[in-house]
């Protein structure tokens, strides 16, 4: 991601931005049949788009390569959702960028990554026939 880009996107709908504070993040993605898909992930706020590593196999994935067009709010572990739904446009990003979200994660939930870490091992290496893919990041940009 260039920093400028980002900085001159932001300049653009700074007066409108919501803000997200929260430890949760919703992304409501669209199957094909149109029937929505909530799930909650750990995000980061950087120059006002919100950052989210996740697996580049998932169904979220998948389902915002066929139609950008997401909802995001801020929601508990579980997902229930703590405010407003706004609509936003998610990107899949690969790479350098992937590590640099991955720092922002960390100091956001470092004492998070304590006890979910270990349990995140155990279980990938549990899923023996699950394909290895490598981590994507998602960039919405709300609005």
């Amino acid at each position: 991601m260039d920093d400028a880009a980002v900085a001159g996107r932001w300049r653009q709908r700074e007066s409108a931005a919501p803000e997200f504070r929260g430890r949760y993040l919703s992304i409501t993605s669209f199957r094909q049949d149109g029937t929505p898909v909530a799930t909650p992930v750990w995000f980061a706020e950087r120059d006002g788009l919100l950052l989210a590593v996740t697996d580049a196999a998932s169904g979220k994935v998948k389902r915002i390569r066929r139609n950008p067009h997401v909802r995001i709010a801020i929601c508990t572990a579980s997902g229930r959702l703590r405010g407003p739904e706004v609509s936003a446009t998610a990107e899949i990003l690969t790479g350098p960028q992937v590590a640099r979200a991955e720092q922002l994660l960390k100091g956001k939930y470092r004492l998070d990554l304590l006890v979910i870490g270990p349990v995140r091992s155990v279980q990938q290496a549990l899923h023996i026939g699950r394909p290895r893919t490598g981590t994507v990041l998602l960039v919405v940009t709300p609005g």
